[in-house]
């Protein structure tokens, strides 16, 4: 299949001429072609963008509204198509892009196309004098640059409240995982969505992304993705004045009492480790235990991580699937094999697989790794894979300080049946997300993001829609 851009409501071929090769990471072929698109076929999308801006913006919420419903439910009538494509193009399971990630795409256009028909204006009453009250206004053309492990996921999170909010949006889905976005673009075609609103330009981040971000006529930047590239991003926009939305890496704490409910946390655990093979910026990939549970969990954790299928996405029983591609599969192995020259121990895991019918794929067994410090490089680095690694501690404090000793705060979670204990450690635990007693239960409308360097400012619910508008206060004078 050789994908297209999508420019002002049509299909396009990079200014160029070049393509760039798309891999199947669960065997290891090329299945596909991707525009290697350029600097050129950036600024089509965005003039697409600023002229379409007038009518998309001075649209009522009701009618924008209407238009991102189309795209929802379309989403719906295809899920199934959407979801074989994103597990060909990503390498997860079939049964988790059918599960979470095509529903979640569908649910972030319905999600915003309602909450905008819900939103408000602030007034703020000054008696005989007069009053202020204020505006939200859509901004203009929004950047929207996602990544490779949660594909339409994560694309629509970002386009969704930047185009209900009545911006124009140029998009960039991840080279490595472009399949989803591209049959979005058809769905776009599909519905009749009014060309120029949404323009989504393929290729790689210094081709496409720099340009995007660099651009004068873009004032808005939202990125997820790793947190070199984000510091690079922030380095382009900040003297530009850009606004701007970092979702960036996380070395995330699984913090476990011993007066946990141990078989839930047990089951928890195993899925916040491993699922999506470990690529959700989300996992845990730093489990800390209260000693006197430590060595009751390692033996019953390695047991239950041996016990897992690793295997073709296709595959129904399949558990664990293949990592994105073969870069990634040699960064994940060779931190495990510095995590053995710092002194861990691997209890299980640790080497590449080749599971049957796919030995040419990119497959990593699940690993188990114990024995090292907090100050190593493989607990504080992110590694982004099916890794972890497991601690002791033997008190409160001790676990607060481990949990806060890395440069990163995105998410943790704590275990623990002591509700004081709860809410104080959650308190405390430096990052923008804390679940107690489970793992990634997503509520579209809370804030979701991260401190230090896991990123800045904060996307979901009204949160999102703030940030792709600007206020303008106006003040009426009542006095004689």
């Amino acid at each position: 299949m050789r994908i297209q851009n999508y420019i002002d409501g049509q299909f396009a071929a990079p200014a160029n001429g070049a393509y760039l090769p798309n891999v199947a990471p669960a065997t290891g072929e090329v299945y596909g072609e991707i525009p290697d698109s350029g600097a050129e076929d950036v600024a089509r999308a965005i003039a697409a963008a600023q002229k379409a801006f007038p009518l998309w913006s001075n649209l009522t919420a009701a009618e924008r509204s209407a238009h991102m419903l189309r795209v929802s439910q379309r989403i719906e009538e295809r899920l199934d198509e959407l979801a074989a494509a994103e597990s060909k193009d990503n390498g997860k399971p079939v049964k988790l892009a059918t599960r979470v990630d095509i529903p979640r795409a569908r649910d972030n256009f319905a999600f915003y196309a309602t909450a905008i028909l819900h939103d408000a204006s602030e007034s703020h009453d000054m008696g005989a004098q007069g009053f202020n009250y204020t505006l939200r206004r859509p901004i203009g053309v929004v950047a929207c640059i996602s990544p490779w492990n949660l594909p339409l996921y994560l694309f629509t999170w970002k386009i969704a409240p930047a185009l209900a909010a009545g911006n124009t949006v140029v998009a960039k889905p991840s080279e490595v995982t472009p399949a989803t976005a591209y049959l979005l673009s058809e769905i776009l075609d599909e519905v009749g969505f009014p060309a120029g609103v949404l323009n989504i330009v393929h290729g790689t981040g210094p081709n496409v992304g720099e340009p995007l971000v660099s651009h004068p006529e873009v004032p808005v930047i939202s990125f997820t993705g790793g947190t070199a590239t984000g510091a690079r991003i922030s380095s382009i926009a900040a003297p530009m004045f850009k606004k701007l939305s970092l979702e960036l890496g996380g070395k995330n704490p699984n913090v476990i009492f011993a007066d946990c409910d141990f078989d839930k946390m047990l089951r928890t655990t195993l899925q916040s480790s491993f699922a999506n093979q470990g690529q959700i910026c989300l996992c845990g990939s730093r489990i800390l235990v209260e000693r006197p549970l430590y060595d009751r969990f390692v033996a019953a954790f390695v047991e239950k991580v041996k016990a897992l299928k690793v295997g073709r996405p296709d595959d129904p029983a399949t558990q664990v699937g293949a990592v994105v591609s073969k870069d990634h599969q040699a960064k994940i192995l060779h931190y495990i094999q510095l995590a053995q020259e710092e002194g861990g121990t691997v209890e299980c895991g640790g080497q590449a697989l080749y599971p049957e019918g796919a030995e040419g794929g990119f497959y990593v067994a699940p690993t188990v790794i114990t024995g090292l410090n907090m100050g190593c490089r493989t607990n504080q680095e992110e590694i982004f894979g099916p890794v972890v690694t497991i601690q002791a501690f033997d008190s409160e404090a001790e676990a607060l300080a481990l949990a806060n000793a890395t440069k990163y705060g995105l998410a943790a979670t704590v275990w623990t049946e002591n509700l004081k204990r709860a809410h104080r450690v959650a308190a405390h635990i430096h990052s923008g997300i804390v679940w107690v007693n489970n793992w990634l239960v997503r509520d579209l409308r809370t804030p979701f993001g991260g401190v230090k360097a896991s990123g800045v400012g904060r996307e979901g619910g009204f949160e999102a829609l703030r940030f792709f508008t600007e206020p303008k206060n106006i003040y009426i004078d009542l006095g004689e």
